[in-house]
């Protein structure tokens, strides 16, 4: 990117319309295509302005430096190199498996994650953890809009509800009776989890309550031999979403409870969650989040293989779905202008209650709530709103059993795909394993081991390039995403300028991007078959 590009951006956004409703701003600047090449990012949010969740300010994590405006005498695009890392890195998160069960080695590897705020603060959430009561690992990526609060809430409670479905009903009558007799609970998961992140403490109890109720039904169902991983899936997100939106609708004296339960309510968030158990991958999506495996063929090319598709106005097995659950008299209105009843890009989503309930059910509970327009909660009922809910959380689930050449897992938030194409991403983690594997220098020490040796081997290391090259795979992604020019390479003066733009321009640019990598084992997935 040139500096006169850079200029541009800047001179386009101090000329840019501003819309000014409930408070906030709104800037809309649409950059001529011949100029720039970035890849305009549209929000997936709601059209009109739904606004941030309120209480975000007090869960959000430490701000990496951005210009607040546009407005601003010393506004520059220009960023060291050193501050660019800080900001890049500072959501990294990485695990390494450490298997002490040698009965039954784990086929995955590790993972990293990373993430980027484009919104103030991000919307965007992520988890991982290892089931303790039951076997595997799981992994999820959640996208909000219209606040972080129904993607925080679902970060913190999809992977138990999981959890509970696929508990057997001994393992679920110890963990009641232990609930009832007031001993302490076994732990469900083992969460993994990036320091920065947050929960809403003040609220776990009721979370966990709730979740309770959902086992006390499981035991009622009295279901032998239990769900199928698919199933258990299905039914933990549909369970998850009724609770939501039950959760805004029952009595509640705490204030702030309260107002946690309508804010997660009255956003919403997609997710993508995968379950990995030795050779056995079940990816469960509702939304535009997207998986898609690496996979290093035979003849030593790398090919995609996506177990997700993007539920919105573009796939056309949305649109024949939603024009079955809906009269033929509303099939011009469901997508207008590619988005849900022309507000909404994905067509499945948690929370959102304003796409699922009667307008009657909506205005009672707002009718009965303190102050909406300071939580940002915006009441809109859309045109040609007849025959609610147009909206559903239930994901659907692919399974995949995993081969020796089935290398990595890629889970993304859509501020990625937006981007870079489902093979740019491949090849990019592909690159990057090789290039670790070629620079990192063989340790064949000598004996006795000296100094001098020592010395020698790290000065290897640093002139092949290992010092410079990020050691995070989610790192080196969301550095090609908002860094590349058209020939696929980092432009320095590119990402600087992408990570200083400021808060009321940014969004116009780039999503909330959030990427967590799984590297499989392929010696464990092998050994599976050999054995088999």
């Amino acid at each position: 990117m040139s500096r006169t590009v850079s200029s541009w951006i800047l001179s386009s956004a101090r000329n840019s319309v501003v819309l000014q409703q409930k408070g906030r701003l709104y800037s809309i600047c649409i950059p001529n295509r011949h100029k720039i090449k970035w890849k305009l990012v549209f929000s997936k949010t709601f059209l009109y302005p739904a606004g941030s969740c309120s209480l975000d300010n007090a869960f959000s994590s430490k701000k990496a430096f951005r210009h607040t405006s546009t407005e601003e005498e010393q506004f520059s695009f220009q960023l060291p190199q050193s501050q660019i890392n800080d900001i890049l890195r500072a959501g990294e998160l990485s695990h390494k498996i450490l298997d002490l069960n040698c009965k039954s080695a784990n086929s995955v590897l590790r993972f990293e994650s990373n993430q980027l705020a484009s919104n103030t603060p991000i919307e965007d959430r992520r988890s991982a953890a290892t089931c303790l009561q039951t076997r595997g690992m799981m992994f999820g990526v959640f996208d909000g809009h219209a606040g972080s609060a129904c993607a925080q809430a679902v970060s913190e409670r999809l992977l138990h509800y999981i959890a509970v479905s696929l508990m057997s009903r001994q393992t679920l009558e110890k963990i009641e009776l232990a609930v009832e007799c007031m001993k302490p609970v076994m732990p469900i998961l083992q969460l993994h989890k990036h320091p920065t992140d947050v929960e809403y403490r003040e609220i776990t109890s009721q979370y966990f309550q709730n979740l309770r109720v959902y086992w006390q039904h499981l035991l009622d169902l009295d279901i032998e031999p239990g769900f199928s991983l698919e199933e258990a899936m299905i039914c933990a997100f549909k369970r998850l979403d009724s609770d939501i939106s039950l959760e805004v609708q029952a009595p509640q004296e705490n204030e702030l409870m309260r107002n946690i339960a309508l804010q997660v309510a009255f956003s919403g968030a997609t997710a993508c969650v995968a379950h990995i158990d030795g050779v056995h991958l079940h990816v469960a999506n509702a939304g535009d989040c997207r998986a898609v495996l690496g996979v290093h063929e035979e003849d030593g090319t790398w090919s995609t293989l996506p177990l997700t598709r993007d539920h919105n106005a573009f796939d056309e097995s949305e649109i024949r779905r939603l024009k079955r659950e809906h009269p033929r008299s509303e099939e011009k209105t469901l997508f207008v202008n590619d988005r849900l009843l022309g507000i909404l890009m994905p067509s499945r989503a948690f929370g959102d209650v304003q796409l699922k309930w009667s307008k009657e059910l909506q205005h009672s509970v707002l009718e009965n709530s303190c102050d909406v327009d300071a939580l940002n909660i915006y009441q809109y009922v859309p045109p040609n709103y007849h025959t609610p809910p147009y909206l559903t959380a239930e994901p659907e689930v692919t399974y995949h059993k995993l081969r020796g050449k089935d290398k990595f897992l890629i889970i993304a938030s859509d501020g990625l795909w937006e981007m870079l194409s489902n093979e740019k991403v491949v090849k990019l983690v592909a690159g990057h394993l090789t290039e670790l594997n070629v620079q990192k220098p063989q340790l064949a020490f000598e004996k006795p081991v000296n100094l001098g040796y020592m010395h020698n081997l790290l000065l290897q290391r640093k002139t092949r390039g290992i010092a410079s090259l990020d050691q995070n795979i989610a790192t080196h992604l969301i550095r090609h995403a908002i860094g590349d020019n058209e020939y696929g390479e980092v432009d320095q003066e590119k990402l600087a300028a992408m990570l200083a733009l400021p808060e009321d321009l940014v969004r116009m640019y780039r999503d909330d991007i959030t990427v967590t990598v799984v590297y499989f084992n392929s010696e464990t997935i092998e050994n599976y078959y050999r054995n088999d």
